[in-house]
């Protein structure tokens, strides 16, 4: 099963203030995310946030938040930046 993911515009608009290499393990983060869904175990440090949001780190600097509704084919990308401003 296929999943729809999509991207915050808010995150959109900040991604060419990312590193180059982060912007790229996002793009693979997505591809993950499309093919497998929510639940992505071999990134970095992933873990669930509370129903339905999960995390994981790109680097040890930067992490990526997003949310599923159980049943729900679409994933929404909601932050992706600095782990010390991340919203958790």
């Amino acid at each position: 099963m296929a999943y729809e993911v999509r991207i915050r515009k808010k995150v959109a608009r900040g991604l060419n203030k990312l590193p180059k290499s982060v912007q790229q393990l996002l793009f693979l983060l997505v591809a993950d995310l499309q093919a497998d869904g929510p639940i992505q175990r071999e990134w970095p440090n992933f873990s669930s946030l509370g129903p339905d949001h999960f995390h994981c780190h790109l680097t040890y600097r930067y992490v990526a938040c997003w949310t599923c509704k159980k049943g729900k084919i679409v994933i929404e990308v909601y932050y992706v930046g600095s782990r010390e401003k991340a919203p958790y």
